[in-house]
């Protein structure tokens, strides 16, 4: 059974989410404060974290920053925070996905089972040796999920691995935003590409030479990204 760390300090909100996913066949644990909740995250063997941005203790943003340098487990930041900048935020420290309260458990449940499904998936041992992309300088080793550019390893996190190895299997194909977040993140936008910006500009800092003038993902204006070869 899949086990999930609520970490949200609001008790009512955290038993209900708690109750849902229950239902839905998870194996569900809950801390109300930041500190705690890192604790557990980093000590324990969770296969995704629900992390509320708001927490007493450790806020939201350094609990997912320090989860996510030592772990690779999807985190679905959730807040009643409504400005972009706390969004990308978010989204720049490594969390996969970004909810804004109030939600409905149901819309919970649909994203939390969309990223452990592709998680699981991508975490399969089904992939064959050696399965390498080589362009340019630039080296993705989907099997063993590892990036090199010139021969320096950089650090990816999930999402920004999955986006960047679309795009460099399919090139020259002009995406948008909307297709390019229904592929990576198993659902509909619902309105909320911003996802999908935050972690192209976190790719470019890594792999680009020079990020105004990028070799490898181009911006089509008003359309949406192109991988060039």
């Amino acid at each position: 059974m899949s086990r999930i760390l609520i970490i949200e300090d609001e008790v009512a909100i955290a038993d209900l989410e708690k109750d849902y996913l229950e239902l839905s066949g998870f194996d569900v644990e809950i801390e109300n404060a930041g500190d705690l909740g890192l604790k557990r995250a980093l000590k324990e063997s969770f296969d995704l974290v629900v992390l509320d941005l708001m927490l007493p203790g450790i806020d939201g943003f350094e609990v997912c920053r320090r989860i996510r340098e030592e772990k690779n487990v999807p985190i679905l930041m959730v807040s009643a925070k409504k400005d972009d900048i706390d969004k990308i935020r978010g989204l720049g420290l490594g969390a996969d996905d970004y909810m804004t309260k109030p939600f409905s458990p149901s819309e919970l449940v649909a994203r939390v089972k969309a990223h452990m499904a592709r998680y699981e998936r991508l975490t399969s041992t089904h992939h064959k040796a050696n399965d390498i992309i080589e362009i340019r300088g630039l080296k993705i080793d989907k099997t063993a999920r590892r990036v090199w550019i010139d021969g320096t390893e950089k650090a990816f996190t999930t999402k920004e691995f999955d986006l960047l190895t679309f795009l460099a299997e399919n090139p020259n194909h002009v995406f948008t935003k909307e297709e390019l977040f229904r592929e990576i993140w198993d659902m509909e936008s619902i309105g909320d590409i911003a996802t999908v910006t935050v972690h192209i500009k976190k790719i470019r800092e890594k792999i680009e030479t020079d990020t105004a003038n990028p070799q490898y993902i181009e911006t089509i204006w008003g359309v949406g990204y192109r991988f060039k070869i």
